[in-house]
């Protein structure tokens, strides 16, 4: 800084040297203001960074939930890819204020690549429900309320979540199944479509006549005409499904709402039975 009580003191001893004195002061003092103005840019210029960056953050958070809203996704994907975009903005702009400060990016961005690839392979099955999750979530092969059979496990979808789908099986059990698990098996969506074929199989005496069996299940179908969900078309079928030594294979289908037709089971079932013994007709030993 300039002393103007040094260089007066130096005049007065050696007007020369206080002179020289007084100059070097004098430059030094406009290298401290250089160096003052150029920090003062560069401190600005990160804020002005950093404000930029986590405006344009909170905006397109905000848009991705909007838009995700509108394309009816799930809220939990539409809050994951929104964070996730949010972060990427303010981390990038962690990154260009470094820059401005004169560290070397490239250099930190390598240490971040090698350090997001530990932990990938650190988290490689986590990673792997959250990929599976999100592609459950987009394709929505099924929607909670359905009744799904998924990895081997049947029962209602309770919750879709990025790691794991649970499930309210029959018997009043919770079954939590991770999501790499759905990705790479078998869906069987039970409630896809409004309607659905149900069907009782059944194997008789083999000695039984097939056209009275017939005529007796035939009967037997009457008892759904006009049951809540019963669906007279397509009609219901009496079939031969295959025949042994000693037994003869039927089936009885028919068509009704997903709600209500297994519901139809028991009392079809019942007149099954009574159709059967007034035909004296038995059933084959199993």
């Amino acid at each position: 800084m300039l002393n103007v009580s040094n260089v007066l003191v130096a005049l007065a001893a050696d007007p020369a040297a206080g002179l020289s004195t007084g100059t070097g002061m004098l430059a030094s003092f406009r290298l401290d203001w250089e160096t003052f103005a150029a920090w003062s840019v560069r401190v600005g210029a990160a804020l002005l960074v950093l404000v930029v960056a986590w405006v344009a953050s909170s905006w397109l958070r905000r848009l991705i939930k909007q838009g995700t809203h509108r394309a009816h996704l799930d809220p939990t994907l539409g809050s994951f890819l929104a964070n996730a975009a949010r972060w990427g903005i303010l981390t990038l702009g962690a990154v260009t204020c470094l820059g401005v400060f004169g560290v070397q990016t490239a250099s930190f961005a390598a240490v971040i690549a090698a350090l997001g690839l530990a932990i990938g392979l650190a988290f490689q099955g986590t990673l792997s429900n959250i990929a599976s999750g999100v592609l459950l979530l987009v394709f929505r092969p099924f929607k909670v309320g359905d009744s799904v059979v998924i990895a081997g496990v049947a029962g209602v979808v309770n919750e879709i979540d990025l790691f794991t789908t649970a499930l309210d099986t029959a018997d009043g059990r919770r079954v939590i199944v991770p999501n790499a698990q759905i990705a790479g098996a078998v869906i069987d969506n039970q409630s896809h479509h409004p309607r659905r074929r149900f069907e009782v199989l059944l194997n008789v005496q083999f000695d039984a006549d097939p056209n009275v069996t017939e005529a007796a299940l035939s009967r037997a179908l009457r008892v759904l005409e006009g049951k809540p969900g019963y669906l007279p078309s397509p009609p219901p079928e009496v079939t031969m499904t295959d025949f042994g030594k000693a037994s003869v294979g039927w089936a009885v289908r028919y068509w009704a709402t997903r709600e209500v037709g297994g519901a139809h089971r028991p009392e079809l079932l019942g007149a099954i039975k009574q159709e059967l013994d007034r035909e004296g007709i038995k059933l084959a030993a199993t």
